[in-house]
């Protein structure tokens, strides 16, 4: 191996561990083949996905990204391979560049899998986001979940967000059945949480801004898993919703945290709740140091590595925590050997 050829393989090492663009995509590993049971319904949906519905499709939304790609994939490996009617799943991926390559990984990943690829034009959120207590929380993609409704084809009415940094070890079937009743969103919720957590007092002492929440159910709830009913929220203009508190932020910076203040205040005490089985969240610690946690007490259907510590990064530093073990076995990145034949 030249001296040249180590710099470069060393220089694209360093940008993808700190999760900037290197100049190639990772490489994964291809999936196994994950067939439907007996019991699984037909579906048609995939021959005319623009005009008809079929509710035995269960449709998931997650983004592509360099810098969270890993997870992707790690998370599309694990609700495929818990799921009964795999096949039955379209899993649907906004990006907002290098669509080709991040396409070409995905169908080489998993050649035997549906999905569709969407462009998110970040002109939407330009000049709309203001910056947080994390960098990653400032990104335009991390904004995408609110356009959904807009980027999905009508036919698609129901649809399951998930974030990059989670891993599922349930049948996904179980979440897409819930019942929403009369609710536009559901997620686990925590309904004893303290707001003034969320905003600061630039909030908290405008009156107009502070009203919104009250009389409302303090329940927080994670943005990273959601189950959506996109034919309600396009008749309420959810979007144009959160969008209006995305601008107050801009003016007055009222929060501190991205996207989730907006959807707190939008739907918090007005969400179909979900069992906490659902997402187990703050896997990744706190937004600044990341530190290890343990699970939530109770059942584990998802986890997710909310929070600054990723698993795959703690894993190939050598300082994992012990759940990023639990991670490990859905990890396709094919890692590469530094010194090999010249």
């Amino acid at each position: 191996m030249s001296i040249l050829s180590i710099f470069l393989f060393l220089n694209a090492v360093v940008f993808s561990v700190h999760g900037l663009p290197s100049t190639e995509p990772p490489a994964f590993r291809e999936a196994p083949a994950f067939r439907n049971g007996r019991e699984c319904p037909k579906t048609t949906w995939l021959s005319s996905p623009n005009n008809y519905h079929d509710p035995s499709i269960i449709h998931i939304a997650m983004t592509l990204d360099a810098t969270y790609l890993r997870g992707s994939v790690a998370g599309v490996l694990s609700v495929l391979q818990h799921a009964a009617c795999p096949e039955n799943i379209v899993f649907h991926f906004i990006a907002t560049h290098r669509r080709a390559d991040l396409r070409r990984t995905i169908t080489s990943t998993f050649p035997y899998q549906t999905f569709h690829l969407y462009h998110f034009n970040t002109d939407l959120v330009k000049g709309k986001i203001s910056s947080s207590i994390r960098r990653a929380l400032d990104q335009p993609l991390n904004y995408a979940r609110i356009y959904l409704a807009d980027l999905l084809p009508m036919s698609v009415r129901r649809i399951i967000y998930f974030d990059s940094d989670l891993i599922l070890v349930d049948d996904v079937a179980k979440l897409w059945n819930i019942n929403l009743g009369a609710h536009v969103l559901g997620a686990p919720e925590y309904c004893h949480a303290n707001f003034t957590n969320y905003f600061n007092s630039r909030f908290w002492s405008n009156s107009a801004h502070a009203a919104s929440l009250r009389g409302r159910r303090a329940c927080y709830f994670n943005t990273g898993v959601m189950v959506i009913d996109l034919g309600k929220w396009r008749e309420g203009k959810y979007t144009e919703r959160l969008e209006y508190w995305m601008k107050v932020q801009k003016k007055y910076r009222i929060y501190e945290l991205g996207s989730l203040p907006p959807f707190l205040l939008v739907f918090a005490g007005d969400v179909e709740g979900v069992e906490h089985r659902w997402n187990q969240h703050g896997l990744g610690g706190d937004n600044l140091e990341g530190l290890c946690r343990d699970l939530h007490p109770g059942p584990v259907s998802l986890l997710h590595w909310s929070g600054k510590g990723k698993p795959w990064l703690r894993l190939d530093s050598k300082r994992p925590c012990p759940l990023d073990y639990l991670w490990a076995p859905y990890d396709l990145y094919r890692h590469s050997t530094l010194f090999c034949d010249s």
